[in-house]
């Protein structure tokens, strides 16, 4: 292995080359790569030091524009008096006694971190946003479009890009022609093939993989559920949710977004280039400066393709869904999401209250129970020929939402009767009304 020589050693071999009788001292500066007034600098101070040649420090002998010893006493003394107070509370109280010249916050911050005033573990916890990291790698994925952008060529790019949550590591950064379904679960197969699946994956409430605030569920997040993902969706109006993703997007538009490519194919050339660079290349200080790659590791569970279908149980109601969301109980019209059309629904009873039933749908990862437990909705069936949908504490029916609030369609109300009047009173009414005619 070759060794690696540090700076005082070369500086010390060229000191003890130059001092031999007959050397050239500028031929040596040209073999050592530096110039003849730092080869004769570094010569004049081995002969004054010997064989120490390290670096001097290079802080000034005056400093005419450091801050005044007494006014380092006042800070002190008044972060003393409210030690709570920081940088930019301190310097306003100063100003407000009449305190002239005051530095910086940030001067003050490093009085203060002089003098041993602050404490390091205490300043952690104060924190401007909490971070949230799942603690293994695929446990959790980020999916999202960046903004669109135009293209020389006309028309516009739309960035698909997933992210793993543990290591930052990106996934898939690619350049699609539209935000359709079809689109996505190609992209998305693609990654599965690479990287195998992970255990969740969490998007926001537009489409295609939601269908608005309180209706997550579409046919893409359906596809993922029968792969045997997990999906989860964002608080509507809150991106810090994915703010991982958010952040990315961030950097793409700061390093790789500023000039407009030809097409698709030269975008996509773009974010493959970018995309090895922050992978494998770029520090991250979440990761303490190492990078995504460092930390990520491919999925053990590999993509197969094959979708699961959900198991019921003998004393379950198996309704199957139409391609308008809608099913039939008991005589009763019900909707789900459209995301679940031709798919079976089973209904079960909860509790031992009669006339009281719920919804199930399986999740073929986690398990019917937990499912039931985190996602029914009671269906209360009254002698009146309405239905009222109570939804339990701790969540709703997938899919549902608020149409499920359906009201069963009421009976077509009998036309009113009127009597038959005479054919005598029917033409004087004809008469009296072109009478009035007449008159206008």
């Amino acid at each position: 292995m070759w060794r690696l020589r540090s700076v005082v050693e070369l500086r010390q071999e060229f000191v003890c080359l130059a001092l031999q009788e007959g050397s050239n001292v500028s031929d040596l500066c040209r073999r050592f790569g530096i110039s003849r007034k730092t080869g004769y600098k570094w010569l004049g101070r081995g002969e004054e030091e010997g064989a120490q040649l390290s670096d001097r420090s290079r802080r000034p002998d005056k400093s005419p524009k450091r801050t005044a010893a007494a006014l380092e006493v006042k800070i002190v003394s008044l972060r003393g008096s409210h030690p709570a107070w920081g940088a930019r509370k301190l310097r306003r109280r100063l100003s407000d006694v009449g305190e002239e010249g005051l530095p910086a916050h940030s001067t003050i911050t490093e009085i203060l971190r002089r003098n041993g005033c602050l404490d390091a573990a205490e300043a952690a916890k104060h924190k401007a946003f909490i971070r949230f990291e799942h603690p293994r790698p695929n446990g959790l994925w980020q999916m999202d479009f960046k903004g669109h952008v135009e293209m020389r060529a006309g028309g516009r790019c739309h960035p698909l890009t997933v992210l793993d949550d543990h290591s930052r590591y990106a996934l898939c950064i690619a350049a699609c022609a539209n935000e359709q379904t079809q689109t996505v679960q190609e992209r998305l197969t693609e990654t599965f093939q690479r990287y195998g699946l992970p255990e969740r994956m969490t998007m926001d409430n537009g489409s295609p993989w939601g269908d608005g605030p309180g209706s997550p569920y579409t046919p893409l997040t359906v596809w993922l559920m029968r792969l045997g993902v997990r999906c989860g969706h964002s608080r509507p109006y809150h991106p810090q949710t994915q703010g991982k993703d958010e952040r990315m997007h961030r950097s793409m538009q700061a390093e790789v977004m500023q000039e407009v490519r030809e097409d698709l194919e030269g975008w996509q050339a773009a974010f493959d280039a970018w995309r090895l660079v922050y992978n494998t290349q770029r520090p991250h200080q979440a990761l303490d400066y190492d990078v995504p790659a460092q930390r990520y590791q491919p999925s053990p569970r590999p993509f197969t393709g094959r979708l699961i279908e959900p198991e019921y149980g003998p004393d379950d109601i198996v309704r199957r869904v139409q391609q308008n969301g809608w099913f039939s109980f008991k005589g009763h019209a019900l909707k789900v999401s459209k995301a679940f059309a031709s798919r079976r629904i089973a209904l079960r009873r909860a509790g031992c209250r009669e006339g009281l039933a719920s919804f199930w749908i399986s999740d073929p990862l986690t398990g019917a129970s937990e499912l039931f437990a985190r996602s029914a909705a009671r269906l209360v069936i009254s002698s009146r020929p309405r239905l009222m949908i109570c939804p339990l504490p701790r969540g709703r029916l997938p899919g549902c939402g608020r149409s499920l609030a359906h009201r069963a369609p009421r009976r077509r109300r009998r036309a009113r009767v009127r009597p038959r009047l005479p054919a005598r009173r029917v033409r004087l009414q004809r008469r009296i009304f072109r009478s009035r005619r007449l008159r206008r």
